[in-house]
């Protein structure tokens, strides 16, 4: 029986699960918090708190340290020995800067040392800027002027260019510290940091992954000359190639057999980021199931059955880990989500009990009542509207009919992602409805009302480590990604929701765009 391993570098942990594909289960999995295993590292968060103008980095150190302990933890759960196939992921747009010794290094690591002892001395740059940092916006206007505006890198790169993206770190990095950058020989984002270490071998970047830096042409689903020249001199010599996903990087390196009991000549799959790799972790890898997570903010995504970018530059374009022909998978964030829902629910004085039966109370529609429910500013438009606009009856506008504002506003989420999500063009047959307020069957009905499909509620932990396991074992192993998407995406307890007919939703997206 052999054994599959994915590996999750998220900001604040690092995690692993081991499957067993054959039988379709989860033989062991374990995680390592960044701040309490390596409080050395002053990351109570997985990032170093109070960096200046809007930087938020991490020490890569720290995520060596972690991958250290991990391991360990994982092979006394398990027999590493019978690991044969890996794969990873890394919190998307994090880089990390490698100077000239780095190739030497990786390729001859010595058991007796830890990785951060041996490795540290190779970094260009002492620490990584992460997904959370806002310091680039006069980096993504220089770039975006370079190439004639943000459509232009939109319809390339298949977003804007976005301050937590690679390349505007990079150029920033360039500029701030141009001796920094002129010894740099190699920048790796966080998937391929680690792959690369994991294998002793400079490893290339996953498309999917790789799509995320403003950097690669999607169309052609390589580094696009001039946005590399748009970003920093000399760029695409410091880039490693970018790769299928189901490219074989290497096999687990001595380092690791020797450490932990990895068997012989066990290949190490490139490594995607974390969005990418929860697409397939959630069994969502192919066209017309779409994954709708709410949270604090709200985030919709879905492989795409085309490559196209949003017009708006409101949504990104990733590369779809499931699908090696090179296949696209698109994201959109809509920050008004959990943060909307309790903001309604505090002004009217209810708990989550009331909030419920309100949408239970009221028909599909509202009786023409309408809300746009942007709490704070938004990005999916990007508006600010200072606070919900309303339109409808009087005592509706003014807060006095309760049960029409709570519907109001969870119509008008939805009814505001289905709009946004058109550039997509998508044909949903299912929306798996994932996070907090999946469990609520109310919500989830206007949710299957609005967009017209099928709601399934998902019950899937560790989506993004599973996505990497099931990478592995279809780029190594005798099976596929459909298979182990069948045998791993457990769904929740109860029926499906599925949709109502005749409810006008055009006329309450276009009494919403009036009120924009």
């Amino acid at each position: 029986m052999s054994y599959a391993l994915g590996l999750d570098a998220s900001t604040q942990s690092c995690s692993a699960l081991v499957i067993d594909p054959t039988a379709g289960t989860v033989v062991a999995e374990a995680s390592v918090n960044f701040g309490e295993r390596l409080p050395a590292y002053g990351a109570p968060s997985g990032f170093i708190p109070d960096g200046r103008g809007g930087e938020v980095h991490a020490d890569p150190r720290m995520w060596l340290d972690a991958l250290e302990l991990l391991l360990a933890e994982l092979a006394e759960k398990c027999d590493l020995g019978r690991v044969a196939a890996v794969s990873g992921a890394g919190q998307q747009h994090g880089s990390v800067y490698l100077n000239q010794d780095w190739h030497d290094a990786v390729a001859a690591l010595d058991p007796s040392r830890s990785l951060a002892d041996q490795l540290g001395p190779c970094l260009s740059r002492a620490t990584s800027p992460i997904w959370m940092d806002g310091s680039t916006r006069e980096e993504c206007r220089e770039i975006a002027d370079a190439l004639g505006g943000d459509a232009e890198v939109c319809a390339r790169s298949g977003s804007v260019a976005i301050e937590r993206f690679t390349g505007p770190q990079i150029r920033r990095f360039a500029k701030l510290d141009p001796d920094g950058y002129a010894a740099t020989a190699r920048i790796h984002l966080v998937s391929s940091f680690l792959a690369s270490v994991l294998c002793g071998a400079d490893a290339g970047i996953d498309r999917g992954d790789g799509a995320g830096m403003n950097l690669l042409n999607i169309h052609d689903w390589d580094w696009d000359p001039d946005l590399l020249e748009a970003t920093a001199p000399g760029l695409r010599d410091k880039l490693p190639a970018a790769l299928a996903c189901d490219t074989v990087v290497g096999c687990v390196a001595p380092w690791f057999r020797q450490k932990f009991g990895f068997g012989a000549e066990v290949p190490v799959t490139v490594f995607t980021g974390d969005n990418p790799s929860s697409l397939v972790g959630m069994g969502a890898s192919r066209p017309g199931r779409v994954v709708v997570s709410l949270g604090t903010s709200d985030t919709f995504f879905a492989a795409m059955p085309g490559v196209v970018s949003d017009p708006d530059g409101c949504g990104h374009v990733f590369g779809n880990p499931g699908n090696p022909s090179g296949g696209a998978m698109s994201l959109q964030c809509f920050i008004n989500g959990s943060l909307a829902r309790e903001a309604v629910r505090d002004r009217l004085g209810m708990d989550w009990e009331a909030f419920s039966r309100a949408l239970e109370e009221t028909p599909p529609g509202n009786d023409g009542n309408v809300m746009v429910p942007f709490f704070r500013a938004e990005i999916s438009p990007r508006v600010d509207t200072g606070g919900p606009l309303m339109h409808g009856d009087e005592d509706f506008e003014d807060w006095r009919q309760p049960a029409r504002a709570v519907r109001a506003c969870i119509e008008g989420q939805f009814v505001n992602m289905r709009a946004r999500s058109r550039w997509m063009k998508l044909a949903p047959e299912v929306i798996y409805l994932t996070g907090g307020a999946s469990t609520n069957d109310a919500i989830a009905q206007v949710a299957a009302d609005v967009f017209g499909a099928r709601v399934q509620r998902l019950e899937i932990s560790s989506s993004v480590a599973l996505g990497a396991a099931m990478r592995a074992a279809a780029g190594s192993l005798d099976t596929t990604i459909a298979e182990l998407e069948a045998a791993f995406h457990s769904q929740a307890a109860g029926k499906a929701i599925t949709p109502r007919e005749g409810i006008d939703y055009d006329a309450i997206e276009a009494a919403m765009d009036a009120l924009l």
